[in-house]
């Protein structure tokens, strides 16, 4: 099991960006969560097999619809053992 931490940059607000990554990330049976960041941003962290955490982060490249994705940061993090994924607010 992994912990990444992934900044998503571009249009990834008001598009239905966090909708569609929960259900990616339930999809790939992720655990973690989804929030929007004031600077415009979407700020996830997930943990999972790395395989299946390789595979979000080339969906979180395209995202919604609607997103037009500029950049995906992915940052290594410590376990926090979520029980699921859930949108933040």
């Amino acid at each position: 099991m992994e912990h990444h931490k992934i900044t998503v940059k571009g249009r990834v607000q008001g598009v239905s960006f966090r909708v569609y990554t929960k259900n990616k990330a339930q999809e790939l049976d992720l655990n973690g969560i989804v929030k929007n960041m004031r600077d415009g941003s979407v700020y996830i962290e997930a943990e999972g097999p790395l395989s299946v955490l390789q595979t979000f982060e080339d969906w979180c490249h395209f995202g919604s619809p609607r997103s037009h994705v500029a950049s995906v940061e992915v940052e290594s993090g410590k376990l926090k053992g979520y029980g699921n994924f859930e949108i933040k607010y």
